[in-house]
């Protein structure tokens, strides 16, 4: 049994919607990270087993296995296969556990996993013809199937938190963003793009589009409800449609040693769970518990803990039900502020997590992701 281990870790700064990163198609986009992995380790680019990669909307431009088109376009062989998987919002995270999984298991002994979408290009529901209509009946008899939206208003509702309570943290996720940009936090991680201004001039892109830094809460309070008249839910505290992609190299822990280079986290568990398909979004909190108690772990023990801010809501509830330090969860902001490219947000915090541990000194962190219908990875590394 082989040991997985992280060894590198990059992605591109996240692009507001019909924004900086428009002309990017998303295979395109995906090569410049699976590049990038390969500039910064120096790795033989023949030794990579295979490319995991998840993506939400998987047509058009993202259709016919986008993953192994990235890697067609980048400098990565023809002969390293790639495979692409969707496990809705938590698909980049899954695609993590994959490669993790196939190196544990001996297939391979280095893979890249990552995960890309432009939902500029290709809009979210693109898929299904743009709404559950085109779903089976059958289904509307068994569940109630609601937008993600209207789960996270019963979410509120069920812990009675108020439309200020879910500003307060939106708010919060964008001066946590926007402190961690200014201080260089994110540099690093970040591999700089050339982008296109409002009128199409070309300019680097070195941070996250959507966040705010002069962020102004009396106006977040102003705004209304999306999904219901008198709701709470508003574009103000939910995740920023977005384009982006990342991608984390692992490889079995001796190989990589053997090959000169340096282990930075090992996976001490990897969860996916599944419960009700309506208030859909909750699954975080017993995804969380069963991560914690696979790796040995107190939600105490955890220094960094990145939870998807897919809805303010989502981020509340784990919150509650966990008595998790506010602190340590979500430091330099989450998908409020830095927006939300649903197949490679997984790769994407699994990114800023790294860094952060390494950052602040810190040994275990926690990444939880809810899923549409009702769904939840988590996974705990181990800096090292």
């Amino acid at each position: 049994m082989g040991e997985p281990v992280i060894l590198e870790a990059v992605r591109t700064p996240i692009g507001k919607r019909n924004g900086a990163l428009r002309a990017y198609r998303p295979d395109a986009l995906y090569a410049k990270v699976l590049d990038a992995l390969l500039e910064r380790t120096g790795i033989d680019p023949g030794l990579i087993g295979d490319v995991v990669t998840g993506c939400v909307t998987q047509v058009g431009e993202q259709g016919a296995n986008v993953g192994r088109l990235g890697v067609l376009l980048s400098r990565l062989p023809k002969e390293v296969p790639a495979v692409s998987l969707n496990r809705m919002c938590g698909s980049s995270q899954q695609a993590v556990h994959f490669a993790a999984q196939a190196i544990a298991a001996g297939d391979v002994d280095f893979a890249i996993a990552g995960g890309v979408e432009s939902m500029t290009r290709v809009p979210m529901f693109s898929d299904i013809g743009g709404g559950f209509h085109t779903l089976n009946p059958e289904l509307g008899k068994r569940y109630e199937l609601v937008h993600q939206g209207e789960s996270a208003e019963r979410i509120a509702e069920r812990y009675g938190f108020c439309r200020e309570e879910l500003d307060e943290w939106g708010y919060l996720s964008h001066k946590r963003a926007a402190r961690a940009t200014e201080e260089g936090r994110f540099s690093a991680q970040i591999l700089p793009l050339e982008g296109l201004d409002a009128e199409g001039r070309p300019f680097l892109l070195t941070r996250d589009e959507g966040v705010r830094p002069d962020v102004d809460y009396e106006k977040m309070l102003a705004l209304k409800p999306v999904f219901r008249e008198n709701g709470v839910v508003t574009a103000g505290n939910s995740s920023q449609i977005s384009d982006g992609a990342a991608a984390l190299l692992l490889g079995d822990r001796e190989k990589a040693l053997a090959l000169g280079l340096r282990p930075r986290a090992r996976f001490l568990a990897r969860v996916v769970v599944a419960g009700d398909p309506t208030l859909q979004l909750l699954e975080v909190i017993p995804a969380a518990k069963k991560a914690l108690e696979r790796a040995g772990l107190s939600l105490r023990d955890v220094d960094v803990i990145e939870v998807n801010e897919a809805f303010a809501s989502v981020v509340l509830a784990f919150l509650r039900e966990l008595g998790a330090d506010p602190e340590k969860v979500n430091p330099n902001g989450g998908a409020i502020a830095h927006g939300h490219p649903l197949g490679a947000t997984g790769a994407v915090l699994m990114t800023k997590l790294l860094y952060e541990l390494e950052r602040t000194g810190g040994e275990f962190g926690l990444q939880v992701m809810c899923i549409g219908h009702g769904q939840a990875t988590a996974t705990v590394i181990q800096r090292l």
